[in-house]
């Protein structure tokens, strides 16, 4: 191998373990938003719940002519313990032991767009929240 070929591998290494990096960061406060959305869901506390939703998503609840702090009360969302999170720029996914989260980061930082996820094969997702 020459010095080239030695330099460009190395710094396409360096890329992307820099990118690697920056995703595993951005994974963390993803993960704490579904975390967060799902306890207080669990304790009964809509608002605080309805607070850490997109606001088309809060929206999509409200279209019942339910508040949203009573209509995400009523949903099935099993949740469950974090299992893994992706990130792609401003979009991600958390999946949890019974349930799959996405999220888009707003200004104000990482909101809820779609939860109670369940995969349907080739199909897309079917939440019970969407936005």
């Amino acid at each position: 191998m020459n010095a080239r070929v030695i330099m460009v591998a190395a710094a396409t290494a360096a890329a992307g373990a820099a990118l690697t990096g920056c995703a595993s960061a951005d994974r963390e406060p993803a993960v704490g938003v579904a975390e967060r959305f799902y306890a207080a869901v669990a304790t009964g506390q809509g608002g605080r719940a309805c607070a850490l939703l997109a606001p088309e998503a809060a929206e999509g609840l409200r279209s019942g002519g339910q508040a949203c702090e009573r209509a995400v009360l009523e949903l099935d969302l099993p949740g469950g313990a974090p299992g893994g999170a992706e990130v792609w720029g401003d979009e991600a996914q958390v999946r949890l032991a019974r349930d799959t989260v996405f999220l888009h980061r707003f200004p104000q930082g990482w909101l809820v767009r779609a939860a109670g996820c369940r995969p349907r094969g080739a199909l897309p997702y079917s939440c019970e929240v969407e936005g």
